[in-house]
């Protein structure tokens, strides 16, 4: 029984481990696009039937516009390279929901919403397409595949854990299973701030590709900390995002090379 768990992620490990492209950075997916879109596309669905759109017509089509100029860029970049069939499986579709709070998401398959809290935020075209690009890159990067794809290995180690600590007095067994509880806890944070990062690095890139102004990345969260106040954050190792400083720091020192990027896919930005 030990072996076999040990051969399964073993299996997991090396053979649904991936790149992300552009970023290059390796991934472990065992979720295939059958199994996730179609639940994903019924879940926003629903949810749109139980909130309310936004009245506000300019701010709706802002949002509408600005999406489909960053969608139309990662398209082009799908069908550009090899990317064909996962290209003609999203269902691009950006609605704006009458909410104060500050927030804005996608799922899986190109569902994109924004709360009408994030607007001032955004505060304009380029604005809004920084904040398009980090959520249409979580989908980009599968990130929620992943995600899904990390909560069975870790129930794959937990039973691992348990396996290896058979046998042993009860207190021992149990520092084991704590030790693998908080480890996997803290684990998970990273792995959300790692995301974190390559989705606003990738849709600095998208959004450069789709002709915004990519310093406009970093002043939404400057106007992002400015919002919080001081007291806002607590210590970043303990959460799921970066700090709105690190983010910001990133995003600028990241703009140059997200510019190459921009060039190197033949469309030009700011």
């Amino acid at each position: 029984m030990k072996k076999s768990v040990l051969l399964i992620l073993t299996i997991f490990l090396f053979v649904e481990c991936s790149k992300v492209p552009i970023t290059g950075r390796n991934r472990i997916n065992f979720v295939s696009d059958s199994q996730i879109l179609p639940a994903s596309f019924a879940q926003y669905k629903g949810f749109l039937e139980e909130n309310k759109l936004s009245d506000n017509r300019q701010m709706t089509n802002q949002v509408k516009s600005v999406g489909k100029n960053i969608s139309a860029a990662v398209d082009r970049f799908m069908r550009a390279n090899n990317m064909v069939e996962e290209a003609n499986s999203y269902r691009w579709e950006f609605n704006l929901i009458e909410d104060k709070t500050v927030n804005a998401w996608c799922m899986p398959g190109g569902k994109v919403v924004f709360y009408t809290g994030i607007m001032p935020i955004c505060a304009n075209d380029d604005g809004v397409a920084a904040v398009m690009g980090h959520e249409v890159a979580h989908a980009f990067a599968k990130h929620g595949q992943e995600r899904m794809s990390q909560g069975q290995l870790q129930q794959i180690g937990g039973l691992a854990v348990a396996l290896g600590t058979s046998g042993k007095d009860p207190k021992t067994q149990q520092i084991w299973n704590t030790a693998f509880g908080v480890g996997s806890g803290l684990g998970m944070l990273k792995f959300s701030r790692t995301h974190e990062q390559e989705a606003d690095r990738l849709g600095l890139v998208f959004m450069i590709m789709a002709g915004y102004d990519g310093r406009e990345a970093a002043e939404v969260w400057v106007r992002m900390s400015q919002r919080a106040g001081s007291g806002g954050q607590g210590p970043e190792i303990l959460s799921t995002h970066p700090s709105n400083a690190s983010r910001i720091k990133d995003l600028r020192t990241y703009l140059p090379t997200a510019r190459k990027y921009a060039e190197k896919y033949n469309v030009t930005g700011k």
